[in-house]
């Protein structure tokens, strides 16, 4: 079976290196093109997929374009019997149409919930005590097509997004290799998606980052651990963004503003809520460098 792969980020390399160990033949790979960064932007930077499929000599194509017909002809050159993919974007018709089998995705919720961009960060958001991850066979519409196999995961109520995105990472790997295997033996059935269960993770911006000290306590830790350690959750501090990534809730009554930051002999921060208090322990004010928040009351004045 030749199989094509299209991924781009760390968390799509384990279930790249679980099929190459495993004596899959991974024909060629589809990734995201490079792009210029690091300090200064003037270095050129690899996706995770291409560090790794360079290393294992498998072809890599990086399209700006899929609808491209010169990269479509490229594509199909390939004779792929099934395509996969792991965190990657979406794909026209006639790409994930092309390959016998089908084109499969590995996508990180027990779908139909949280069909999206970002499904980990907002079930850690929403105060979920569990996920999964699901694959299923693509069609028109995103996240929508029938489930081939689904494994779930408990979410502890102080992890954040960042930990269970590395525990799904690969425990997915494990989903991918089980579901090809399955496919190659012909041992699978489908099932279609429970559209009365779904629910959506739409992509995060910066705005979308934004704290709200008005809400209660437990809102507000969820919201800071489901943001951590990205795109990170944030607040101002005398007009500089100051971005949270390790917090502890406190439930107390009292009758301070919500928002309003309150230290201890520059021992300890903490940020009235509603009903409550987020204790900060690691963080990072703009132009700084992220660090415990004792270093930084050391030196800085509120």
């Amino acid at each position: 079976m030749r199989i094509i792969f299209m991924g781009t980020p760390d968390f799509a390399v384990p279930s790249l290196n679980i099929l190459i160990e495993n004596g899959y033949n991974v024909v060629a790979v589809i990734t995201a093109t490079d792009k210029m960064g690091g300090r200064g932007g003037k270095k050129l930077l690899q996706s995770a997929v291409k560090k790794y499929a360079v290393e294992k000599n498998i072809p890599v194509l990086q399209p700006r374009n899929l609808k491209n017909k010169d990269f479509q002809a490229e594509l199909a050159s390939y004779k792929a019997d099934l395509q996969i993919v792991v965190a990657f974007r979406m794909l026209p018709v006639a790409v994930w149409d092309m390959p016998p089998i089908g084109t499969f995705n590995l996508h990180a919720s027990l779908l139909p919930k949280y069909r999206g961009a970002a499904p980990i960060n907002w079930a850690v958001i929403n105060g979920e005590k569990e996920t999964g991850a699901t694959t299923f066979f693509l069609k028109h519409e995103i996240d929508t097509g029938n489930i081939l196999f689904q494994e779930s995961l408990p979410i502890s109520e102080h992890e954040t997004a960042g930990e269970v995105h590395d525990r799904l990472m690969e425990m997915g790997a494990e989903l991918v290799l089980k579901t090809v295997k399955a496919i190659e033996k012909e041992a699978y059935t489908v099932k279609k998606q429970d559209e009365n269960e779904v629910s959506h993770a739409p992509k995060i911006f910066d705005k979308t980052c934004k704290i709200d000290f008005d809400l209660p306590t437990e809102r507000v830790y969820n919201f800071i651990r489901g943001m951590s350690p990205y795109p990170t959750a944030w607040a101002m501090l005398n007009e500089k963004k100051l971005k949270l990534f390790s917090v502890r809730p406190e439930y107390s009554g009292h009758e301070i503003e919500p928002g309003e930051f309150i230290s201890d002999n520059k021992k300890s921060l903490k940020i009235a809520t509603q009903d409550g208090f987020i204790i900060v322990e690691e963080l990072q004010l703009a132009g700084k460098k992220r660090m415990r928040t004792i270093d930084f009351l050391n030196g800085y004045e509120l």
